[in-house]
C-alpha cells in the first residue's frame, strides 16, 4: 500500500511517500480502505520532534480517518465488508498512523457514517469535534442557559464549540483572533463575538454577563488566567487543553476566593469507551446538518509534507491567510 511516513524527525520535508506492507486485520480489527485523513497539530510537533513520541521509524502520522471496511477479524461483530466507518485516536498507544491507503483498526475505535455524510466532512470534523464536546461537556458540565466564553473560537476546535454550545442552549461568547474570524463566529451562531486582541473585549463581557461567566474554554496555547478568572462568576469553571510549554502566572488568589474549578485533558488519556459519546453526537449532529466545519484545503495524500508545512504556517508561526482543517485523499 501507499502511504506517507518518516524515517527520522525533522522538517516537514522529512515526510516521504511510498510503498510499506499491507496491513493484516486481527481478531477484532477490521481492515479500512482510507478514503480520507486529516492534519492536526500534534501530527506537526512529533514529526519535527518537539514531542518526543515517536516509538520506532518508519513511523505514519495521522490520527484520524474515514473509509470503507474490506475485511474483518473473526471477533468484531459492529462492523462487516462495506460498512462506511470512522475514527480517531489512532497513531498512538501502539495503534498505527492513518496516513495509509489500507488501515487495521480495533472495532472498538470505529464509528458508523449515516449516508449522506461525506468522508471528508466526518473527518474534518473527528479529533477537533471530540475535544470541543469533551471540553464543553466531559469536563466543564456546560448547561443549557449558561454563559460561555471561547478563546480560540475562530479556529477549528472552537468554531465547532461554538456550535455545539448553542446547539445545547447555552450563551456564547466567542473570541477569535481577528475580523473575518469574529465575523465567522457571528455566522456560527455566537450571542457575542469579539476580537481577542481588542481592549474593549472585557468590558464587553461584563457588560454581557454582568454577574460572570459560567464556563471559559480555552484553546489558545498561552491563556489569560487573570482575564479569565476576573470574568469567570462564583463556582465558574475553566477548561484549558493546549499548550506543553506554556508557564503562565496564576492569580491562586482570586481562584480560590471565587471556588473556581480549572480542568485540563489530553485525548490521548481517554479510551475508546470514553470517546464514544462524543463521537456518537458528533455524528449525529452532522447526519443532520447541524455541525459546520471549514475544510481550507484538500490534497493528495501524497502531497503530506506540503500539508504539514501548511499547517505548522498556521500553527506555529500565525502566518497563514486561512482558516480550517487540511484533508488528505489516499
Amino acid at each position: 500500500m501507499k502511504a506517507a511516513f518518516i524515517r527520522r524527525t525533522g522538517p516537514p520535508e522529512v515526510i516521504e511517500y511510498g510503498e510499506l506492507p499491507d496491513p493484516t486485520p486481527g481478531p477484532h480489527q477490521c481492515l479500512v480502505r482510507v478514503r480520507a485523513v486529516d492534519v492536526n497539530p500534534i501530527d506537526t510537533y512529533i514529526r519535527s520532534g518537539a514531542v518526543p513520541a515517536v516509538p520506532a521509524f518508519p513511523w505514519i502520522p495521522g490520527r484520524d480517518l474515514a473509509g470503507d471496511v474490506v475485511a474483518v477479524g473473526s471477533e468484531v461483530r459492529r462492523f462487516k465488508p462495506g460498512d462506511r466507518v470512522w475514527a480517531t485516536g489512532q497513531g498512538f498507544g501502539g495503534r498505527p498512523g492513518t496516513f495509509v491507503e489500507l488501515a487495521a483498526v480495533d472495532e472498538e475505535w470505529l464509528h458508523p457514517i449515516p449516508e449522506g455524510l461525506s468522508y471528508e466532512t466526518i473527518v474534518a470534523l473527528s479529533l477537533v469535534g471530540v475535544t470541543a464536546y469533551l471540553a464543553l461537556f466531559d469536563r466543564a458540565r456546560l448547561a443549557p442557559g449558561e454563559t460561555v466564553v471561547i478563546c480560540g473560537a475562530g479556529g477549528a476546535v472552537g468554531s465547532l464549540a461554538v456550535q455545539m454550545a448553542r446547539l445545547t442552549g447555552a450563551r456564547v461568547v466567542a473570541l477569535a483572533g481577528n475580523a473575518a474570524k469574529v465575523a465567522a463566529c457571528r455566522e456560527l451562531g455566537a450571542d457575542l463575538a469579539l476580537d481577542y486582541h481588542d481592549p474593549r473585549a472585557v468590558e464587553a463581557i461584563r457588560k454581557f454577563a454582568p454577574e460572570g461567566v459560567h464556563v471559559w474554554v480555552e484553546t489558545g496555547r498561552n491563556p489569560d488566567f487573570d482575564r479569565m478568572v476576573s470574568l469567570l462568576r462564583l463556582r465558574g469553571r475553566m477548561v484549558v487543553f493546549a499548550g506543553r510549554d506554556a508557564r503562565p502566572p496564576f492569580p491562586v488568589g482570586p481562584f480560590y476566593v471565587k471556588d473556581l474549578t480549572l480542568y485540563g485533558f489530553a485525548m490521548f488519556n481517554f479510551s475508546a469507551m470514553e470517546l464514544r459519546p462524543a463521537a456518537e453526537a458528533i455524528t449525529k449532529w452532522a447526519a443532520e446538518g447541524r455541525l459546520q466545519v471549514r475544510i481550507a484545503h484538500v490534497l493528495p495524500l501524497a502531497e503530506a509534507a506540503r500539508a504539514h508545512r501548511l499547517q505548522e504556517e498556521s500553527t506555529l508561526k500565525g502566518s497563514a491567510d486561512w482558516f480550517g482543517k487540511i484533508v488528505l485523499k489516499p
